[in-house]
């Protein structure tokens, strides 16, 4: 009984090691200073684009129809059932304005990225929720065959950098798993917010094949396998990254 009572409290750590989940966010990668911007709402640059955008809701009189935005940012891409496909946040949005204002917002414009924002915000420290409706299956697999097809120049994949090579260095900076819980995001790269479509598009550009269009529904069918790669893990929009 002692004998198997030591193998036990011997092996526990180790069996927990394994149960645990081995994904990382890309927050945890980044340097201790950038944590700490990320963490100070005072010192993170996105809430100035989370102040925008709460001022356009209240001038846009969201609250008419939407009492609480609270989850809402973690269950996205969904299904729309009058489109027929999934559509990610900020189409959702650009609907709102076509249905109840009239007008769209261009593509990864300040009123678009500060209203997606705010709304981001309202739902950090949730885990992220992908909606389990069989509708999106086809989208799904889409996504996945994007996430793993090589394209480019340089015949890459998203799933090389971002599952074989992750936790590696690239230009002096860490390679992150590539989870979405940030988004919109500010990145010192930048220098201003932007979306998850501008990264998508970004990282094809940057293995030299030609980017998606805005709309493209490929852009919308790797959100939503993210979302679901990324499945449980706490949303921190708006994130700063390097």
């Amino acid at each position: 009984m002692r004998g198997l009572l030591l193998l036990l409290l011997w092996t526990a750590p180790v069996l927990a090691t394994q149960a645990a989940d081995p994904r990382r966010s890309g927050f945890e990668t980044m340097s201790p200073a950038l944590q700490a911007m990320q963490r100070d709402d005072a010192l993170n640059p996105a809430m100035l684009w989370v102040k925008e955008g709460q001022v356009l809701w209240s001038q846009w009189a969201c609250a008419r129809c939407h009492a609480s935005m609270a989850g809402v940012a973690a269950r996205y891409p969904a299904f729309d059932a009058a489109l027929k496909r999934p559509i990610t946040l900020a189409q959702r949005i650009q609907q709102c304005r076509r249905q109840h204002q009239s007008s769209e917002l261009a593509p990864e414009s300040e009123a678009l990225l500060s209203v997606t924002a705010f709304i981001a915000l309202q739902s950090r420290g949730q885990p992220t929720t992908p909606p389990d409706d069989p509708r999106l299956q086809p989208y799904l697999s889409s996504g996945q065959a994007l996430f793993q097809r090589r394209i480019g120049q340089l015949n890459l994949s998203c799933a090389q950098c971002h599952d074989e090579r992750a936790g590696q260095r690239l230009s002096g900076s860490v390679i992150p798993q590539g989870h979405a819980t940030g988004y919109p995001l500010y990145r010192l790269e930048w220098q201003g917010l932007g979306s998850l479509a501008r990264r998508l598009r970004n990282c094809a550009i940057g293995v030299r094949a030609q980017a998606w269009a805005w709309d493209a529904q490929e852009l919308v069918d790797l959100e939503l396998y993210l979302a679901r790669r990324g499945s449980g893990l706490a949303l921190d929009a708006p994130a700063v990254r390097p």
